[in-house]
């Protein structure tokens, strides 16, 4: 079966863009979907990269570009206030979750995306992070446990390091075979990898 893996991070709006459409590109392709978190301020640090935030200019850009994918998509987003968010923890819970109870991670995943990406919540408050896990269901305080686990910390670095030797700069980026994509702005080429 053909595969396409997403290297990503919550952090990233594109991500969550991408989060949207990939499952139904892969259901039509008869492809399986790998969600690969990684450390995007790991890529950063490792491959001289920065947010495009980091350019005031491109900042205002991407967002009514991000808004203008959205709205293409059909699918809700809105520019998080408290951008950018420290997503070590998050990113720590999410491979946690994928490791020790891999039928949590799309309902743990939807609801981190949509607190980030169309509620505006401040996640790097430890109450709001709280709340929003528990109305998904999950208890906050095991969360915690998972993501201080040693075996969680080095799953997230190994998966963050791996990306860096693939070639990896930023979030999301796609593999179809050895073929590399990068950015939500490249579904397109995804789907037609995965026809090909």
């Amino acid at each position: 079966m053909r595969a396409v893996e997403c290297f990503f991070d919550v952090g990233s709006p594109a991500s969550y863009l991408a989060w949207t459409q990939l499952p139904a590109i892969c259901e039509s392709a008869g492809a399986q979907l790998l969600w690969r978190p990684m450390l995007l301020g790991g890529v950063f640090q490792a491959t001289g990269n920065a947010s495009p935030a980091a350019v005031p200019a491109k900042g205002r850009y991407m967002n009514q570009d991000l808004a203008r994918f959205a709205r293409r998509y059909g699918v809700p987003f809105a520019h998080n206030p408290h951008f950018p968010i420290n997503t070590l923890q998050l990113m720590r819970g999410l491979i946690g979750t994928q490791l020790r109870e891999p039928a949590r991670f799309q309902p743990l995943l939807a609801a981190v995306f949509k607190a980030m990406w169309v509620d505006g919540c401040n996640l790097n408050d430890l109450a709001v992070l709280g709340r929003v896990l528990a109305e998904a269901g999950f208890d906050p305080a095991a969360m915690m446990a998972l993501v201080a686990d040693a075996e969680v910390k080095a799953a997230l670095k190994a998966s963050t390091d791996e990306a860096v030797r693939r070639g990896v700069f930023g979030a999301p980026t796609m593999f179809v075979g050895g073929e590399m994509f990068f950015g939500q702005d490249r579904l397109d080429f995804v789907r037609e990898a995965l026809a090909a």
